[in-house]
């Protein structure tokens, strides 16, 4: 592609230089307005610089990744009210045999859930149960936090619906979920043993020694909180000290008004929270719950031979079946989701389609699940496609892969590297989507002129390594900025992992992982 105008070129290269510091670093002193709103300002500020028309703007925007990645998130939060990752906490501390052990497992469940649940949503779930498990056991954080990021990162380059690059390189490359996965499926397993290796042998003296023995006890969580903790995986969010305190005034007063009752004693069980009332004493006069007499010596709901009490056993059972029922259901179609997508079909439409079958199979107002997608990552979509769109129209990346182009043939070895160095380098520059909208047609089309077999090899190679990239530092990924903010917020036990322990890791492990993977993708 030719270069444009030289105005064109300095006007579309100060847009896409906002674009990318807004992403990059969201809360800059001189414009805090974020990543979403900074997508939007580099994509306004194209168009205003008539680098890219209106309808040209309107054009790259990518409405079938766009669905896919609405339709993934919604699935998501279905299943995380189906308590799916309630189960996979479970996991990580069922029949513990050790910190090692721990942090294996950790490896194993992070790099799976991220490949069928997308990475971020994984590291937002999983980041307190690990901090929790850690507590439990007297086991430094450090290690199994970045256990968690760089594994979900790892798994998450499997499948097309394992991280927003992924689904870009699905939906342009028009490579089927299947292949896609058997192509990249055994250097991520590969991937994720020799991570958790380089975890073992640069941890192996902390995980190997506990605490020690004159520090102060902590408070250890009970295996139920454990498993317990809920999370909203769209938003982030979860139960604020405000609101605690005021469920707890709750609580107590509602214990309050039932130890004054006239002729009944009760207990309210505050660690289920589920407002349910438990009769443990006696029974001392002759009256119901609310007090009045039947006139037969009798309370209506206790003295006849205990029938409320059936009849409440009764509703609670038949309650629990239909929860079974239901999740049993949003399994099924998640797992109809994925063996659509193994066959075949349009995987936009197909996650469009699931995420509409859960919503009736809820058979309740949708509002308060849609709620908790995560629609600022759809917008910041939306300005991304057209701010590279604009970029790319400068001529700039054309140019510069015009340079690099001998030299990154993919079919040799040699070219393999640097090409592998190159988006490196740009995933931790100018982040992984944006380095896969500005080099994925170009690398394609290069590897195209040698054989079609090499055309797919050059998409998964860039799924692979723009993916494993994200693990060379903190700012590489989203996964690893939700791992690092979930811990330092964490109630009680938070830990902050900084920028310099992260980058001591991530090195060795993104070149020696990045390099291992590269001899086992198969086309």
């Amino acid at each position: 592609m030719a270069m444009a105008p030289p105005i064109k070129v300095f006007l579309g290269s100060f847009a896409f230089a906002v674009f990318w510091v807004l992403a990059v670093f969201p809360a800059v002193p001189f414009m805090p307005i974020g990543r979403t709103a900074g997508s939007l300002l580099g994509a306004m500020l194209m168009v205003l610089f008539q680098v890219i028309t209106p309808d040209q703007a309107y054009a790259s925007i990518d409405l079938p990744i766009l669905g896919l990645l609405f339709g993934t998130m919604v699935v998501s939060v279905y299943l995380e009210r189906a308590d799916m990752f309630k189960y996979l906490g479970k996991l990580l501390a069922w029949k513990s045999q050790g910190s090692k052990d721990l942090l294996c497992r950790i490896c194993l469940i992070s790099a799976v859930s991220s490949a069928f649940f997308t990475n971020d949503t994984s590291c937002v779930v999983l980041t307190e149960f690990v901090l929790k498990i850690a507590r439990q056991q007297n086991l430094p954080p450090h290690p199994f936090l970045l256990a968690l990021a760089s594994s979900a990162n790892i798994g998450s380059s499997a499948t097309p619906i394992g991280n927003p690059q992924n689904l870009v390189i699905a939906v342009q490359s028009k490579i089927p979920f299947g292949e896609f996965l058997f192509g990249i499926v055994m250097a991520m397993l590969v991937g994720v043993f020799v991570n958790a290796l380089i975890l073992l042998c640069m941890f192996w003296k902390v995980l190997s020694v506990q605490k020690d023995e004159e520090e102060p006890p902590v408070e250890v969580s009970t295996q139920e909180d454990v498993n317990s903790h809920r999370f909203s995986p769209a938003t982030m969010s979860h139960l604020s000290s405000q609101n605690s305190h005021e469920l707890a005034a709750s609580l107590d007063a509602m214990s309050h008004q039932f130890h004054s009752s006239p002729g009944v004693n009760g207990t309210l069980d505050n660690l289920t929270l589920r407002n349910r009332i438990t009769l443990s004493d006696e029974i001392h006069t002759p009256k119901d719950i609310t007090g009045t007499d039947n006139g037969n010596g009798n309370g209506n709901g206790i003295g006849n031979g205990d029938s409320g009490l059936g009849l409440e056993e009764k509703d609670e059972k038949s309650a629990k079946w239909k929860i079974m029922l239901w999740k049993t259901g949003v399994y099924v179609i998640t797992i109809g989701m994925l063996v659509s997508f193994l066959l075949g079909l349009n995987m936009s439409w197909t996650a469009i389609t699931a995420a509409l079958a859960l919503v009736v199979l809820d058979f309740k107002d949708a509002r308060p699940c849609l709620e908790k997608v995560s629609y600022s990552l759809l917008v910041f979509f939306c300005g991304m496609f057209v701010t590279v769109d604009g970029f790319n129209r400068t001529g700039i990346p054309s140019a510069v892969w015009d340079f690099m182009e001998p030299y990154a043939q993919i079919d040799h070895i040699s070219g393999v590297a640097i090409l592998a160095v190159v988006i490196v380098v740009l995933s931790n520059l100018a982040s992984n989507v944006p380095t896969v909208l500005l080099l994925g047609a170009r690398v394609a089309a290069a590897a195209a002129s040698i054989s079609p077999e090499k055309e797919k090899k050059a998409w998964l190679i860039l799924a692979w390594v723009s993916t494993v990239a994200g693990n060379l530092s903190l700012l590489g990924s989203a996964a690893n900025l939700i791992v690092c903010e979930q811990a330092r917020r964490a109630q009680n036990f938070g830990y902050n992992l900084t920028f310099w322990a992260h980058l001591k890791f991530g090195v060795p492990s993104t070149i020696i992982v990045t390099a291992i993977g590269l001899t086992l993708i198969r086309a």
